[in-house]
């Protein structure tokens, strides 16, 4: 926990100290409680404090095998450590990752003091546990499971009285620990917001946990401050069969709730009326009667065992993502010619609406091709940082540029070393990085920024986007070389409306998700006659829905399916596109139509969609702006 009391001086710290380590008083209200008990503990332990600890870091293998074992973790908490970074160079201190067990994963910030952490072995490879080397904010913070700061002589270990360090604990959806962000600067130097800073920061990343989707629950994002919403201030909580399984720290303090509640909380004890109503008007009463504002994330995945059908599920993907594409005859084909243009070294271009599957299919793809077992690495040019994605890629040496890490990056181009590459929307790649990207196709070898050697390369190549790349090319927003280097082979997925088979796809994707529940004949004709603009994604969010808020064993009608199923217009009546229109025009009129039919009202549609709100608003631009 954080300290409540004013921090003792110097003079003070010391004659607790002298009490503690010397008399063997306990210096109650000369040290904050989280210290005093933290030394009772050491020394419990029989951790001696006036001599170093011995902290022997583990050699670099070790550390790149540790890194990639916690690869959730520092791919979500990276951006929270580079901007924290970035303040601490200037504050003369340093931003610190470590896994659950204190054992430091990144340490980045001030040169100056990282090389004075590095005297005690404050640095990434070596185990700040509390067991190990005493109090310490990293470790403190791990065994009491809250944030603490740790101020110069309040270390246990003297050496270590050269430090302040504030630390958080990260703690993912299901209440785990995973991980500590610890500051640490040179104690004479105050370190005023550093703790508010670092929770700050923890905030942000156990936020980031939930946009990946919880499995087969709804997720509801809730606070009575509608301004909150969307921020990582929002609170967030997940039910799955009615009973809650995940939170983060506001959803939990919003009701008053513990972590050990998790698992154990129905939601008819947190709520006074049915999820559906806070779908359907965005708010919803507590048991107390406090309103809530929000609203609901379907299931986004699941790995409920696929059921027998007439059309073929990947085994790939059966266990995976829960929109995954069911794999037709015509799809099984496209994968066989795919996987042999990836053997010859052929690069492949998959095509698709959101919701397609394109992803999915490019895993498939390299399950069945003779680099399978080795790295699938997915890099989503349209998400990276504008201003990082080319450090991203290529990688960098040590002292490239201001923030890099002090061992340098490989980059994710030889993180796909022997496997597969997949460049998701790579239409959205900066036109700057698209001479750099041709020329590593070329030449199959690159330099990482800041010099060094050129390094070979060696992966297959399997790109995907949903714009319409000819088009990009014509229109100067998309180079032709890059274009035709990696446009040798296309594969163009369907979008859901065109599909012939749309009630078999309904019937196999219910028998997966309704567990013994039954549809009638009517509403599964309205599911399957339904144009799905948010494509297979969409039509299993719906599914979801409908299992979560029926009894097991019942029998689903027409008047259960969302509102605006049963209010939509048949698609006869539903302008399509034209024939000839290109992929940014079909997923523009999709998104436009699903507006219109929501209303005008931006949440409602975005999750009709599957998509983000964010996303909603980058594509359809200024002219939804003013609706």
């Amino acid at each position: 926990m954080a300290r409540t009391q004013a921090s003792p001086g110097n003079d003070t710290l010391l004659e607790a100290r002298r009490a503690f380590f010397e008399a063997g008083r306990s210096p109650v209200g000369q040290v904050p409680g989280a210290i005093l008990q933290s030394w009772r503990r050491c020394r419990g332990l029989g951790l001696a404090a006036n001599a170093r600890p011995s902290i022997e870091p583990i050699d670099a293998p070790s550390l790149r095998a540790m890194r990639e074992q916690h690869e959730r973790l520092w791919r979500l908490a990276r951006a929270e450590v580079e901007m924290l970074a970035a303040d601490a160079t200037s504050t003369g201190s340093i931003a610190i990752l470590t896994d659950a067990d204190g054992w430091i994963l990144d340490a980045e910030g001030s040169d100056a003091f990282l090389d004075k952490a590095g005297r005690v072995a404050l640095m990434p490879g070596a185990c700040w546990s509390e067991a190990r080397v005493g109090t310490n904010a990293i470790g403190t913070a791990i065994a009491d499971g809250h944030a603490v700061e740790v101020r110069g002589a309040e270390h246990y270990a003297a050496p270590h009285r050269i430090l302040n360090c504030a630390a958080a604990p990260i703690f993912d959806p299901y209440g785990r620990m995973v991980g500590v962000l610890d500051i640490s600067g040179d104690a004479a130097v105050a370190q005023v917001h550093a703790l508010g800073l670092a929770q700050l920061a923890v905030a942000h990343i156990e936020h980031r946990y939930f946009d990946e989707g919880i499995v087969d629950a709804d997720l509801l994002r809730v606070h009575s401050n509608r301004a909150l919403l969307g921020t990582a201030r929002e609170g967030l909580l997940a039910f799955r069969n009615g009973r809650l399984v995940a939170a983060n720290r506001v959803g939990l303090s919003l009701f008053g709730l513990e972590r050990g509640d998790l698992g154990r909380a129905p939601y008819e004890a947190l709520f006074d009326g049915a999820v559906s109503r806070l779908r359907d008007d965005g708010a919803v009463h507590d048991r107390t009667g406090r309103v809530l504002y929000g609203h609901v994330d379907e299931p986004t995945r699941t790995r409920r065992a696929r059921a027998a059908s007439p059309i073929t599920v990947s085994p790939a993907v059966a266990g995976a993502e829960a929109d995954a594409p069911l794999f037709d005859d015509a799809q099984q084909a496209e994968l066989e010619r795919a996987r042999r243009v990836l053997d010859a070294g052929i690069p492949v271009l998959v095509l698709g609406e959101t919701g397609t599957g394109k992803e999915v299919f490019s895993r498939e793809l390299h399950r069945r091709c003779a680099r399978a077992g080795r790295p699938f690495v997915a890099v989503n040019c349209a998400a990276l940082p504008e201003g990082l994605i080319e450090a991203e890629l290529f990688g960098y040496e040590s002292g490239a540029f201001t923030g890099a890490r002090k061992d340098g990056n490989a980059g994710l181009l030889r993180q796909a070393e022997g496997g597969v590459l997949f460049l998701d929307e790579i239409g959205d790649m900066p036109m700057a990085l698209q001479p750099r990207l041709l020329r590593v196709l070329q030449d199959r070898e690159l330099s990482p920024l800041g010099g060094g050697k050129p390094v070979k390369l060696d992966f297959a190549l399997v790109c995907a986007t949903h714009r319409h790349l000819e088009d990009a090319v014509a229109e100067g927003r998309f180079r032709a070389d890059l274009y035709y280097r990696i446009s040798h082979h296309t594969v163009a997925l369907p979008p859901l409306r065109d599909a012939t088979d749309r009630e078999a796809r309904v019937q196999t994707l219910w028998q997966r998700i309704g567990q013994g529940r039954r549809l009638t004949t009517a509403a599964q004709d309205t599911l399957s006659r339904y144009v799905w603009p948010g494509n297979l994604r969409q039509l299993v969010a719906s599914l979801r829905t409908l299992a979560a808020l029926s009894e097991p064993g019942s029998e689903i009608d027409v008047d259960a399916l969302p509102a605006y199923l049963r209010t939509s217009l048949p698609p006869t009546a539903a302008a399509a596109p034209p024939a000839d229109a290109d992929l940014d025009a079909i997923t523009l009129s999709s998104m436009r139509a699903a507006v219109d039919a929501c209303g005008g009202n931006i949440a409602h549609a975005a999750r009709r969609l599957g998509i983000s709100r964010s996303t909603l608003y980058r594509r359809l631009g200024a002219g939804l702006r003013g609706r």
